[in-house]
């Protein structure tokens, strides 16, 4: 079941089995990374094109370590030049590119086996909720005028309705007439009430604000 599908001269039916098998496996790693998770509408296309292209590549590469280098160097350009994605969204990229790698070898069991083992995996880590930040924490940025001390200025409100808060940006907008100040909270009972927003307000002169859930990239 592990043993090479290529042989030399390479055949068509063994180019048609490798790559086809790496499409295939390149579906099954869209779907798998789609699975309750949030990502660029052009994740899934890369997931699934990813595998054949590599197959593709390393078949004619075939032991030419010149070519090899050539290869690298055009994928590290290609990675350079594109927009940083989250870790999740990498991991899938790179799984593909493991799947291209055997299945461009010949080695399509191997990489079937793998591909099956990762994705279970990756499906019970998705529904265990693994490393995701607690629902708790949340990302508040408030707009204040700039004759307002933002220096202690909320913290017997956030003694109220947050267990913790960190001061973690301080911005001047609006040709430094206005401040605005991005905290990490911790909200007591998981979720925003209105009194804790309606009391902000007040103290901000029912200026901007914002309160979001954390999330794996740059919040706001």
């Amino acid at each position: 079941m592990f043993n090479c599908v290529i042989t030399a001269p390479m055949t068509v039916s063994a180019f048609l089995i490798c790559l086809l098998s790496a499409l295939v496996l390149g579906v099954l790693n869209a779907l798998v990374f789609s699975f309750r998770s949030r990502h660029s509408g052009s994740l899934p296309f890369a997931l699934v094109l990813v595998p054949p292209i590599v197959t593709l590549v390393i078949m004619m590469v075939n032991g030419n370590i010149g070519a090899g280098l050539g290869v690298a160097g055009a994928f590290s350009l290609i990675r350079f030049r594109s927009a940083p994605g989250s870790a999740r969204e990498l991991s899938g990229l790179f799984i593909g590119t493991a799947v291209g790698l055997a299945c461009g070898m010949g080695y399509v069991g191997i990489a079937a086996l793998f591909f099956v083992i990762v994705a279970l995996t990756v499906i019970a880590l998705t529904l265990m909720r693994f490393g995701e930040n607690s629902r708790s924490y949340r990302h508040l940025k408030i707009t204040i005028p700039e004759n307002l001390d933002y220096d202690g200025l909320f913290d017997d409100i956030f003694e109220k309705y947050t267990s913790s808060h960190e001061l973690v940006k301080v911005k001047t907008t609006n040709m430094g007439t206005l401040y605005e100040l991005d905290y990490h909270i911790h909200i007591k009972g998981g979720e925003i009430v209105k009194d804790f927003i309606d009391e902000l307000r007040c103290r901000n002169g029912n200026l901007n604000i914002i309160c979001g859930r954390e999330s794996d990239k740059d919040m706001l």
